[in-house]
């Protein structure tokens, strides 16, 4: 059986609720362990209320199609995101293997919401159009800042662990 265009939207809007779900608890994760960042925790705080207005916006398109999230996605990627936090919590760099990959899944986020406004488009969902934007706005501004402190990220953490402190957070 063929799906619609509308139904292909619908899917990707359930799929995009479900990775702001996965940043939330990624971010949190990583925002509890950076007393020596605290440009880095602040940011991340911010950006963690900017993705629950983000799924809140999701919700409100899902909504006005008739439909909600998938809890089984959600709480999926809420596991993911939290093994994706532990995974580098025992590393010494902890912190430079964060910025790495939260530069990658900002990136990843942004393609989505790009994919996102092509298939709003195409199903007529014009009222999408500006909540749609308005998060891709969020995450080239969290992707930008990120790159922006990558390089004082890095040189802070050497400066630490080359003086005995403990860096990796």
């Amino acid at each position: 059986m063929a799906s619609t265009i509308n139904d292909l939207y619908i899917t990707g809007l359930i799929n995009a609720h479900a990775l702001e779900n996965q940043a939330v608890q990624l971010l949190s994760r990583q925002v509890e362990r950076l007393e020596n960042y605290p440009e880095m925790e602040q940011r991340m705080r911010e950006h963690i209320e900017e993705s629950r207005r983000q799924e809140a916006r999701i919700d409100e398109i899902l909504r006005a199609h008739g439909t909600s999230a998938s809890t089984v996605k959600d709480v999926g990627l809420s596991i993911m995101g939290n093994l994706a936090a532990m995974t580098h919590a025992a590393a010494q760099d902890e912190v430079v293997k964060n910025a790495f990959a939260n530069y990658a899944f900002e990136h990843y986020e942004i393609a989505s919401y790009r994919s996102l406004l092509v298939m709003a488009e195409a199903a007529g969902d014009t009222s999408a159009m500006a909540p749609l934007r308005e998060s891709l706005a969020e995450e080239e501004r969290m992707a930008q800042w990120i790159s922006d402190h990558l390089d004082p990220t890095t040189q802070t953490y050497m400066r630490l662990t080359t003086s005995g402190q403990k860096a990796g957070v």
